[in-house]
C-alpha cells in the first residue's frame, strides 16, 4: 500500500471516530448525562474509613475520660470498702465507720464541687459515696468481734434510713443506675435483717418502689430487675440464708410467708396494669408478667409442697383465685392476650394442685375433669386459642391416665363423656369468639364423648345391661340431633346403635343369659326398626321438598 493511499486511509478513520464522538454528545446532551472525565483515574474504595484516625482518637478520649473515670471510682470504692472491714485489733469498734463516713463527707463534697466543671465525675463520685455510706454503716454491727451498734432495731433502723435517703438522691437525679444499686442495697438489707417479717415487709416496699419507678420514669429494666430480685431473695430466705454463714435447710416459719409471696404478684401486676394506656402488650409487659407470675407460683408451689402439705387445699385455692382474678382484671381492662394467658394458666394448675390435695387417687381425675369444663368456659371468654387447645389435650391425658391407674372404674366415669358433649356444645355456642375456621376442636370433644360415655357404662354396668344402656345413648343423641338440629349428634347415634349391635352378636350371644338376650335382641331390633322408618320419612320430606322447589322454580 502506498503513502498516500495509508494517509487517506487513517484521515477516514480519524474522521469516523470525531463523528461517532459528535453523535455520542449529542446522545449524552439529550440524556442529559454528565460527560465521562476519561483522565480521571478509577478511585479504589479503602478498607479503612476516611476518618480512621478521627474515629480512634475519639475512642481513646472516650476510654481515658469516661471509662478510666468509672474504673477508677469502682476500684477506689472496693479499696475503701477493704479497708473499713480490716479486723482493726485495739482499735474502738466504731473507728473504721468514722473513717469510712468521713471519707464519703470528702467524696461527697468533691461531688457537689465537680458537679458543674466534671460533670460525669460528679455523677460516679456521688453513686460510690452513697455505697460507701451504706458499708460504713453496715460496719457498724458487722466485721467485729464487738460490734458498735449490738441492737438489731436500731441498726437496721439506721441502714433502712440510708437505704431511703439515697433512693431519694438517685430518683431526684433521674439515674436509672444509681436507684438499681440503691435498690439492690434495699435488697441485701432486708437480707442482713435476720428477721423474717422485717425480711418480708422491706421486699414488699421494694416492690411498691420498684412500680412507682416504672409508671413515672418508664423505667423497665428495673422493674425486671426488681421483680427478679425480689423472688430470689425471699428464696433466700427460704433456704434459711445462706448469706449470712447459715447452714443450708428449708424454713419453714412463719407460715404467713407464702401469703407475701401472693402479695408481690398483686404488687407487680400493678405495675403494667396501671401503665399509660399508649404503651401496648410490648416485650417489656411480656416478659415483666411472665418473670412475675411463673416466678411468684413457682416459689409459692415449692414452698407449699415442701413445707406446708397439709394447707395445700386452701393454700392454692387462694393462689387460684389470685391468679384468676389478675387474669380477669387484665383481660378486662385491656384485652391483654399474653398477660390475661399467662395469670390464667397459673390459676389452672393452682385449682388444679388443690383438687388433687382434697381428693383421693383417682377420684381426682374426675374432678380435674369438671374443672376442665370451668377452664374452656373462661378461655372463651378470653378469646384464646392456646388455653383451648392446652385444655383439650390436658383432657385426654386425664382420660386415659384416669383409664391406666383406676381399678374399678364407677359411674362417675361418665362425667367425662358429659363433660365433653358439654364442652362441644359450649363451643359451638361461642364459635364466634374464637373465630374458628373448622370444627376441628368440637369434633374433638364429641369423639372423646362417643368414647368415654360407653366406656364408663361397659365398666360401671352389669354385662346384661351394657348393650341396653348404649342403646339408650343413641335414642339421647338422636334426641339432641332434633332439638339442636345438629347432624353430628346423628351420626354418634348411628356409631354407638353400630357398637351395640356388635356387643350383642360377639358378646350377647355367647355371655348373656337368656332372658336378657332375649331382651337385648327385642329392644334393639325396635330400635333400629323405628330408627330406618324415621330415616325414610326424613329421605321422602327431603325428595318432596326438592320436587316442589323445582317446580317452583320453573
Amino acid at each position: 500500500m502506498s503513502p498516500s493511499t495509508r494517509k487517506s486511509k487513517s484521515s477516514s478513520e480519524s474522521d469516523r471516530l470525531k463523528k461517532i464522538e459528535a453523535r455520542l454528545d449529542r446522545i449524552e446532551a439529550y440524556l442529559k448525562l454528565r460527560p465521562t472525565d476519561h483522565a480521571e483515574e478509577e478511585s479504589i474504595p479503602s478498607l479503612f474509613p476516611e476518618n480512621m484516625s478521627e474515629t480512634m482518637d475519639t475512642l481513646e478520649f472516650r476510654i481515658g475520660q469516661y471509662w478510666f473515670a468509672k474504673a477508677g471510682i469502682i476500684v477506689l470504692a472496693l479499696g475503701i470498702v477493704f479497708l473499713m472491714t480490716f479486723p482493726y485489733q485495739g482499735w474502738p469498734s466504731y473507728f473504721p465507720s468514722l473513717i469510712g463516713y468521713i471519707l464519703v463527707a470528702g467524696i461527697l463534697a468533691l461531688s457537689h464541687f465537680w458537679r458543674g466543671t466534671l460533670a460525669f465525675i460528679s455523677r460516679y463520685l456521688l453513686g460510690g459515696g452513697l455505697i460507701l455510706l451504706y458499708f460504713a454503716t453496715l460496719r457498724l454491727h458487722f466485721f467485729s468481734d464487738h460490734p458498735t451498734l449490738a441492737n438489731n432495731a436500731l441498726f437496721l433502723a439506721l441502714l433502712i434510713l440510708v437505704v431511703i435517703v439515697s433512693l431519694f438522691i438517685a430518683v431526684k437525679r433521674k439515674s436509672v443506675y444509681l436507684s438499681s444499686l440503691i435498690l439492690t442495697l434495699g435488697y441485701v438489707t432486708a437480707v442482713v435483717s435476720e428477721n423474717s417479717i422485717i425480711l418480708f415487709l422491706i421486699l414488699t416496699l421494694l416492690s411498691v418502689a420498684a412500680v412507682y419507678l416504672k409508671l413515672n420514669f418508664k423505667w423497665e429494666g428495673i422493674f425486671i430487675y426488681a421483680i427478679i430480685l425480689t423472688y430470689f431473695f425471699h428464696l433466700i430466705w427460704f433456704i434459711n440464708n445462706p448469706f449470712l454463714g447459715n447452714r443450708i435447710q428449708l424454713v419453714s416459719s412463719p407460715g404467713i410467708n407464702t401469703y407475701f409471696i401472693l402479695l408481690y404478684a398483686i404488687i407487680f401486676a400493678q405495675g403494667n396494669l396501671l401503665r399509660n394506656k399508649d404503651i401496648p402488650e410490648n416485650n417489656f409487659v411480656i416478659i415483666s408478667t411472665f418473670l412475675n407470675s411463673f416466678g411468684a407460683y413457682g416459689l409459692y408451689l415449692l414452698i407449699t409442697v415442701t413445707k406446708f402439705s397439709s394447707h395445700l387445699v386452701f393454700s392454692h385455692l387462694l393462689a387460684s383465685i389470685v391468679f384468676l382474678s389478675l387474669s380477669i382484671v387484665f383481660w378486662m381492662k385491656e384485652k391483654s392476650k399474653f398477660s390475661t394467658f399467662f395469670f390464667a394458666i397459673l390459676g389452672y394448675s393452682a385449682l388444679s394442685v388443690a383438687i388433687i390435695a382434697h381428693f383421693k387417687l383417682p377420684n381426682y381425675f374426675i374432678w380435674l375433669c369438671w374443672q376442665s369444663l370451668l377452664v374452656i368456659t373462661t378461655a372463651l371468654w378470653f378469646r384464646s386459642k392456646i388455653i383451648v387447645l392446652a385444655n383439650f389435650v390436658i383432657f385426654v391425658i386425664i382420660f386415659l391416665a384416669y383409664v391406666m391407674i383406676s381399678i374399678h372404674v364407677g359411674l362417675v366415669s361418665i362425667s367425662f363423656g358429659l363433660v365433653a358433649l358439654l364442652s362441644a356444645r359450649i363451643m359451638n355456642w361461642q364459635r364466634h369468639r374464637l373465630e374458628l375456621k373448622t370444627e376441628l376442636m368440637r369434633n374433638a370433644y364429641l369423639v372423646m364423648a362417643f368414647v368415654a360415655i360407653p366406656y364408663a357404662l361397659y365398666h360401671s354396668l352389669p354385662g346384661r345391661y351394657v348393650s341396653l344402656s348404649w342403646v339408650g345413648v343413641a335414642v339421647f343423641y338422636y334426641f339432641l340431633s332434633l332439638i339442636l338440629k345438629n347432624k353430628k349428634y346423628r351420626w354418634m347415634a348411628l356409631f354407638t346403635l353400630l357398637l351395640s349391635i356388635l356387643y350383642i352378636f360377639v358378646i350377647g350371644i355367647i355371655k348373656l343369659e337368656p332372658v336378657y338376650r332375649i331382651v337385648s335382641f327385642i329392644v334393639l331390633g325396635i330400635v333400629l326398626i323405628i330408627i330406618s322408618i324415621s330415616y325414610t320419612k326424613i329421605k321422602a320430606k327431603r325428595e318432596t321438598d326438592q320436587t316442589n322447589s323445582g317446580s317452583g322454580e320453573k
